[in-house]
């Protein structure tokens, strides 16, 4: 499937190398820090950073809302959110002030010990996604990391299944795709793999129930862990009784499931678990539950936690491979608490997915008006284009209408205008702070974006 033919390639790269040149004059002084960056791998802090639409990445100065505002004054709004993790706006009023009760009056922060706002997230992410007992993590990858190592040791198998093109962090199992003839392979760029990813994990399109049928056949599959929609490859939602499917699959196989909401949280309060009534055995939710501080969870079935906990042979408090010592610590939980009770309200969702609908239907207009064959797909309170003239309905369908050239002249053409979307995505996620301004310049930019790339 493609479609980015209909575009001219000769003035797709004349209109990027324009805009790489306004940018560059644009942001001198991130240029000169990211120049200065001597002792940085790669010159910046994580190498996640260097995903560039141009030579350099903008310095951030300060965030508020759905604003953030880089080193050389240049203000933007913000639909990047932190690739979800500012998805509450940044520092969010109620956020900052129990982060500064915590940390500053009260003190504490990593002390080991428990606070009563642990249980209150807990029975607030009951609520919400229905798994009855809650454990902390930092990232969500340390929380699919903890869940997959609980998950062998209760059903005694070894391999774990994902979806091809799946996202779940950097767990070291998730990192494998569908290759030529279905059999399962390492995805390409995995850095210094510990073992053959074959080895560790099966691995199946989404929406094809039949591969995934034929590779829990094999019996040594402990849990399938999906994100319900994909979301690192645009977004893929799953179709009709694809969802049913799996657990039907899972259960008659005796495969535990794992659901990774952590992206998908998007689609309201309780994620697609809730939104769609999903019945997974574990729930991981990441990076949007702490308001911008780092914290994540991973949610257990009753009877599961029960059997995890009468295994004597299991070290589940000191080195057995579940927990960390910053896990569940004090300010993390205390922004947890303030973020899920008056930032990411089922209010807020409300509002957040009605801002996203209203984008989706003015990106589908603007393709339409300059007869582009792409689709945008929504999920909740996010939505993203694809270079296709139909959704993907698999990963590797997605990742083949892969465009760098093409992605990298709409960011920075919407970066040069004061619109900021995440690097590796051309996704639009709102925030309670997100305001009909905001959506309103979005479009308009895109809309001139695409008009000077099809112009004769």
């Amino acid at each position: 499937m493609t479609s980015v033919t209909s575009v001219d390639r000769r003035r797709l790269a004349d209109l990027l190398d324009r805009e790489r040149a306004e940018y560059t004059r644009l942001h001198p002084r991130s240029a000169a820090a990211f120049d200065r960056a001597e002792h940085l791998f790669g010159r910046v802090p994580m190498t996640w950073m260097l995903k560039l639409a141009g030579s350099f990445p903008l310095y951030l100065d300060s965030a508020r809302g759905a604003t953030v505002t880089d080193l050389d004054g240049v203000a933007y709004a913000d639909f990047a959110l932190g690739d979800t993790g500012a998805m509450a706006g940044h520092s969010p009023a109620p956020v900052v002030e129990a982060v500064q009760r915590r940390f500053a009056e009260l003190g504490g922060a990593s002390a080991m010990m428990p606070t009563e706002d642990g249980e209150w997230v807990g029975a607030e992410l009951t609520r919400r996604f229905g798994a009855a007992r809650w454990s902390f993590a930092l990232s969500a990858t340390d929380a699919n990391r903890w869940a997959i190592r609980l998950v062998r040791a209760l059903t005694g198998r070894p391999k774990i299944l994902f979806h091809s093109y799946c996202y779940h962090g950097t767990v070291d199992e998730s990192l494998i795709v569908v290759g030529r003839g279905g059999a399962g392979v390492a995805r390409e760029g995995n850095v210094g793999a510990p073992v053959d990813v074959t080895h560790t994990s099966r691995v199946a399109e989404i929406n094809d129930l039949a591969g995934l049928e034929r590779e829990l056949a094999h019996e040594d599959v402990a849990a399938v862990l999906i994100e319900p929609a994909l979301t690192n490859i645009g977004i893929v939602l799953p179709e009709d009784g694809y969802l049913d499917g799996v657990r039907e699959l899972t259960r008659a196989t005796g495969t535990l499931l794992i659901i990774d909401e952590t992206h998908t949280f998007s689609a309201g309060p309780g994620g697609c678990t809730r939104a769609w009534s999903l019945e997974p055995d574990v729930v991981v939710i990441g990076k949007a539950i702490g308001g911008g501080i780092p914290a994540a969870a991973y949610g257990l079935s009753a009877e599961l936690a029960e059997r995890a906990l009468s295994r004597a042979d299991l070290d589940l408090v000191d080195m057995g491979g579940v927990g960390g010592t910053l896990a569940g610590n004090a300010l993390s939980i205390a922004a947890t608490r303030a973020t899920l009770e008056h930032v990411l309200t089922d209010a807020a969702f409300d509002g957040m997915i009605a801002l996203a609908t209203r984008y989706t239907d003015g990106v589908r207009t603007a393709f339409a008006a300059h007869a582009l064959p792409w689709s945008v797909s929504q999920l909740g309170a996010r939505a993203e284009y694809r270079f296709l003239p139909t959704p993907a309905r698999t990963g590797t369908e997605a990742h083949e209408a892969t465009d760098v050239e093409l992605d990298d002249y709409l960011h920075v053409y919407l970066a040069n205008r004061g619109v900021l979307l995440t690097p590796f995505h051309d996704m639009a996620l709102m925030s309670p702070a997100t305001t009909d301004e905001q959506v309103d310049l979005h479009l308009d930019v895109l809309r001139a974006a695409l008009a000077e790339l099809v112009s004769a």
